[in-house]
């Protein structure tokens, strides 16, 4: 017994002598090029044994003495190192630009380009354009095939106009959703937008302006139904994923940044003027002065652009906060842009890294002041047609009469217009790891925003007839928007011997407020337009609290009892509606109304999400989403949105040389996604409302009276997108050479459309849907070429090109005629129409002969105002520490309507106005009340859009800076078009005729800038 205890232990004893040798301790440091690498991965390879590295980069862990240990982190390519008896290694580990770029985001959630089914197209920092960006979609302008971006006008925040394969909805703004760092939010204006405050009225800013080009890290475009309908009925446009920069490069003992730009901006295109001598030569009133009202308007500007940024990854998580100031001069006097933006992204991990908590806030100031440009100015124009017709003998007076017409100089004097806004965007999430492979995220998200926009003309103003002279006026808009959303969503991940599967449910409740008040006045004691403005805010705090539960109210003298005098009018809310009298307030105005709005919108969705992946080469997609809207009756609230998508890796295939295609992928894909934008409010519901007050010449207020702004519909559904898709994507040399070709076909049923109702009717129009299908159908190529990679020099290459037909098929309606026109007897003109068999934004007008005759009634051309074909090429390279880049954009096959020829160049005469020196000496004479195809151009163009050097300053790193970089960017350098107007990239969406919008209508457009920018860009 004894021997065999001893036995025993000898045998336990040389058993763990045993496992002590072969057992060892390895410590050591993990490192990037800026430092210790928190949370990088140490694992010994071909086992489950690892550890993360901690705050300051170390690592403990015991490990075999023939050991292999991996080391990998996100964006690092992976490194193997054999230990070999080693008691201590460190590692510095090295950026993987491939790997970085392989990685999208998508819809809730991410995936590789390898790895995706659908249409997906991602552009990171370092590709983005550059130069003056006054919004996030100028970053990626010509950078994707499929989608074209067009700048409303060269104004400083202006609109733009976003198109994913074409135009899919006839009233819908047909911009597709954004989602920024996980956040829905609405193509809605958030800021106020313009009154008439005397003659015409101007439209708001673009939307996204308020976000900081610099805190964005990539835009994710998804294309295809297999990759929208995630978002369901918010996808039938196409979804741009905008992801902001976090911390986690800033390395762990942090690192500042800073960016400072110059921009020099003057005006790119000037008309062809007649000069004072020509227009005296030629017969014109000689007035004694001598003006170049051109030069009078543009000027050569400065702006500035300034971020400071600080970025820390501290192991457990990281942080990165941002400021930055912009202040951006348009080239037209009193136009300005002003952003002041402030951000935090914040990311940390709790519980042994299961719990995931991601804090993401963005609050900004937009300061905009505008000058009188408007498109419903009346026959005498507004600023810019007052410049282009004034006479060149008249000196530059403010106070000098030029009627009938308007005096520039009068209106820049005594005319203001400021919008400030400011919105804050922010979102919580935290996302849990039950097991290994099962998790689920809660996000709640918030986007708010408060606007205020003034416009005051004083009353040495002239040319206006509505009684702003020797009275003045002041319209102000407030506009107050909130946006709550709260997603949660299940996320399941299994590996198998040979296949993956990732499955994704969730639900989503989002909640949409709009409200505010447009207040009027008119008659004020006082030329100072300050003293304008705050009287009319001073009377509004004065008088809202004065009366409960209305729509609107007036003060002063109505047209429908002007012997009653002055009189305070209630105009209760809906469904009461009434008309009371109120006691008389004390306020210093002669004339005084307000109306507000407060409308909620809700969508509530359930949706699910299926990948399975066999073999590593046989991709599978299967999504569904149900969406609940509040803007559709009971019988049609929710809609079912499904998609499905195969991909395969050919490569991956053993017929497959490899040494051919290092890239080899086919895809196909189907799906429906819904629309309801342009529906607006309550539009199935039979609603009355009061009109909006106005005021009057002589200072009375128009009779209050009620209309039906909608009939009941019950029956209004969602519009519906079904869309087919192929893909091809291909690489060859290792992608050296890499490319896709897409083909596909949308078509659009059950448009939402405000048809005329039948007569007899209190209302002229019902919203419904309609028969017919909006059909889109292209090809897409896209090209990325590396032409030589080496050391020290390098070379790229990328050219997308696509091609777009638009039709309206199965359409029995009645052709709506749509494109109004603008100008001195154009009032009801219009130029474009809505019918069957045609592109939408056809062109219907007269035909004009050789011999300048002009036909009687219009006819249905075959030509539309929307590009047939979409392009962009960009070039870059770099030689040591200089990189170089050139980008060229470019839209063929659609046509403009050059409406400012129209309305202020028609006819060579001169005499009180000015003229084009070619109208002049050509002596055609057409009609300016004769809309025709004299005026129809084609709007083919190319434009270089920016071309930019930039130099890397080599720096030892041990002074105050560890990099610095400076740079001189170009932008819209020249313009190659057979166009006679100053520029045929305009986007119209103005809405004044049967609820259409219009499109490439050329009417007195913000002129655009070409600037020069000059930067440094520094890290310590």
């Amino acid at each position: 017994m004894k021997i065999t205890i001893l036995k025993s232990l000898f045998m336990v004893g040389a058993f763990l002598c045993f496992g002590l040798t072969q057992a060892q301790e390895v410590t050591g440091t993990v490192s990037d090029a800026n430092g210790p690498l928190p949370g990088a991965s140490v694992i010994e390879k071909g086992t489950t044994n690892g550890t993360q590295t901690d705050f300051d980069g170390n690592y403990t862990l015991e490990i075999g003495s023939d050991a292999t240990l991996v080391f990998s982190y996100v964006g690092f390519k992976t490194q193997e190192v054999a230990v070999n008896g080693q008691s201590t290694i460190s590692i510095t580990l090295q950026e993987d630009a491939e790997a970085l770029e392989e990685v999208i985001v998508i819809g809730y959630g991410t995936t590789t380009i390898k790895d995706a089914t659908g249409a997906v197209a991602s552009v990171s920092a370092k590709d983005f354009n550059g130069g003056i960006i006054s919004s996030p979609e100028q970053l990626i302008q010509g950078k994707t095939a499929g989608v074209q971006i067009t700048q409303s006008s060269g104004e400083p925040g202006a609109g733009i106009s976003l198109r994913i394969r074409g135009t899919a909805s006839v009233r819908g703004n047909n911009s597709p959703l954004f989602v920024i760092d996980g956040v829905p939010v609405s193509n809605e204006s958030v800021s106020a937008t313009g009154a008439d405050i005397g003659a015409g009225t101007s439209g708001s800013k673009n939307p996204l302006n308020f976000l900081n080009p610099n805190d964005i890290e990539s835009m994710s475009i998804l294309k295809d139904a297999s990759a929208t309908a995630i978002y369901g009925s918010r996808g039938a446009n196409g979804v741009v994923v905008i992801t902001t920069k976090s911390g986690k490069g800033g390395g762990t003992a942090g690192q500042w940044g800073f960016t400072s730009n110059l921009n020099i901006s003057q005006v790119a295109n000037r008309f062809d003027l007649l000069t004072t001598q020509e227009f005296i030569d030629r017969g014109g009133n000689d007035l004694g002065g001598a003006t170049d009202w051109q030069d009078f308007l543009f000027r050569t500007t400065a702006s500035t652009d300034n971020n400071l940024s600080y970025s820390q990854n501290y192991g457990k998580g990281n942080v990165r906060a941002t400021f930055s100031y912009t202040k951006q001069f348009g080239i037209i006097e009193n136009t300005d842009l002003e952003r002041i933006t402030g951000r935090v992204n914040v990311n940390h991990r709790f519980f042994d890294d299961k719990l995931k908590v991601g804090l993401q806030g963005t609050i900004s100031r937009i300061n905009d002041r505008a000058p009188f440009i408007s498109r419903t100015s009346g026959s005498t124009g507004d600023l810019l047609a007052s410049t282009y017709y004034s006479n060149p003998t008249r000196n530059a007076d403010p106070l000098s009469s030029a009627a009938p017409d308007r005096n520039p100089a009068n209106l820049l004097a005594f005319y203001d217009d400021n919008t400030n806004t400011t919105r804050f965007l922010g979102n919580l999430s935290l996302d849990y790891s039950l097991t290994d492979e099962l998790s689920v995220k809660l996000n709640l998200g918030l986007d708010t925003s408060e606007s205020s926009r003034g416009q005051v003309v004083g009353p040495q103003i002239l040319g206006f007839d509505n009684g702003s002279a020797n009275n003045g006026r002041a319209a102000l808009s407030n506009l107050d928007t909130e946006n709550k959303l709260l997603e949660l969503t299940v996320n399941y991940n299994k590996e198998y011997e040979n296949s993956k599967l990732d499955a994704l449910i969730g639900y989503s409740f989002q909640d949409f407020n709009r409200s505010g008040q447009n207040i009027l006045g008119q008659g004020f004691g006082t030329s100072d337009l300050n003293q304008i403005l705050r009287a009319t805010e001073d009377t509004y705090n004065a008088t809202r609290n004065l009366a409960n539960n209305f729509q609107a109210y007036g003060i002063g003298t109505f047209q429908d009892e002007p012997g009653a005098g002055d009189q305070f009018r209630i105009l209760g809310l809906f469904p009461n509606v009434s008309d009371t009298t109120a006691d008389l307030p004390s306020i210093p105005i002669d004339a005084f109304s307000v109306d507000t709005f407060d409308t909620t919108d809700e969508l509530q969705s359930f949706f699910g999400r299926l990948n399975y992946t066999l073999h590593d080469k046989y991709l599978f997609t299967a999504t569904v989403r149900a969406d609940g809207s509040s803007r559709f009756g009971g019988n049609n609230k929710y809609g079912i949105f499904p998609s499905a998508a195969f991909a395969w890796q050919l490569n991956q295939e053993d017929f497959i040389n490899e040494e051919t295609f290092s890239t080899l992928k086919l895809r196909a894909s189907w799906g429906i996604t819904g629309n309801q934008d342009g529906l607006g409010h309550g539009n199935f519901l039979n609603r009355t409302r009061w009109n909006q007050l106005d005021i009057s010449s002589n200072s009375q207020l128009t009779a209050p009276a009620t209309a039906e702004i909608s009939f009941a519909n019950p029956d209004l559904k969602w519009e519906e997108t079904t869309q087919f898709a192929f893909g091809i994507d291909f690489g060859f040399n290792n992608n050296r050479l890499r490319g896709n070709i897409d083909l596909y076909r949308k078509e659009t049923t059950d448009i939402l459309l405000n048809l005329p109702a039948v007569q007899p009717a209190t209302s002229p129009f019902v919203f419904q849907n309609i028969d017919g299908t909006i059909l889109n159908q292209g090809i897409e190529l896209g090209l990325d070429y590396d032409v030589v990679v080496s050391d020290n020099f390098n070379w790229n290459v990328n050219f997308n090109i696509s091609h777009n037909q638009n039709e309206l098929t199965d359409y029995n309606g009645p052709d709506i005629q749509a494109g109004n026109l603008f100008g001195q007897g154009l009032s009801g003109s219009t130029s474009q129409v809505l019918t069957n068999g045609r592109p939408i934004y056809t062109y219907q007008l007269r035909l004009v002969d050789e011999n300048f005759n002009v036909d009687t009634d219009p006819t249905i051309l075959d030509e539309s105002a929307l590009p047939t074909i979409v392009s962009g090429l960009s070039t870059s390279l770099n030689y040591k520490n200089w990189d170089a880049s050139l980008f060229f954009s470019g839209q063929f096959g659609f046509y403009v309507y050059n409406n400012t020829a129209n309305a202020l160049f028609a006819a060579p005469q001169i005499g009180s106005r000015n003229n084009l020196r070619s109208v002049v000496d050509n002596g055609v004479t057409l009609s300016s009340t004769n809309p025709s195809t004299f005026f129809l151009e084609k709007g083919d163009f190319v434009r270089l859009q920016t071309a930019s050097i930039s130099y890397n300053v080599p720096l030892s790193g041990e002074g105050a800076f560890k990099s610095m970089r400076l740079s001189a960017i170009g932008q819209n350098l020249f313009l190659i078009t057979g166009y006679s107007g100053l520029d045929p990239e305009v986007s119209t969406t103005d809405i004044p005729l049967n609820g259409l919008p219009s499109a490439s209508i050329d009417y007195l457009a913000y002129p655009r800038a070409r600037t020069f920018s000059f930067g440094v860009n520094v890290t310590f």
